[in-house]
């Protein structure tokens, strides 16, 4: 994907996509999982290093979006391994068939330019709508066992 963002701005020049489309696709999940509009840039972050490093996405709302008129409110571990064309838990690439969802401008923006600072790669939901960040797999485990394990 080269060339400017659809506002005019240069956009990133090391983005790890490789249409337009491509980053609609991106935008719409990032639309998806952000509930705090501040961290949108930040969770842009963490799919555009993971793709840079070869990582799954490994985003519920794409395994949502793939069970449909299923999804009964509760994501449970056979819902993560089903073989759905959105299930980026068990497939390697971001970009799924279509987007999830309708992404807003700031989405857009927030994928083709994403924060740089942190190299972040994990967030967890802190459950009041804001999201904790975590470089390394140790420090999301452990934001994961206090914010979604009640500190388990």
């Amino acid at each position: 994907m080269r060339g400017s963002t659809p506002r005019g701005r240069e956009r990133a020049p090391d983005l790890p996509l490789a249409t337009p489309y491509e980053a609609l696709i991106l935008a719409s999940i990032v639309e998806k999982e952000t509930g705090e509009p501040t961290d949108r840039p930040l969770i842009a972050s963490v799919f555009v290093n993971r793709l840079k490093r070869g990582m799954r996405l490994q985003t519920d709302p794409t395994v949502i979006y793939g069970i449909g008129a299923r999804f009964d409110g509760n994501l449970r571990k056979r819902d993560l391994e089903a073989d759905t064309p959105y299930n980026t838990y068990i497939r390697a690439t971001a970009c799924r068939p279509t987007p999830i969802a309708l992404p807003s401008q700031a989405s857009i923006d927030a994928v083709t330019e994403p924060a740089v600072e942190p190299p972040i790669c994990y967030f967890v939901s802190r459950g009041d709508g804001t999201s904790e960040f975590s470089a390394s797999l140790a420090d999301h485990n452990r934001a994961v066992s206090k914010y979604q394990k009640g500190g388990r």
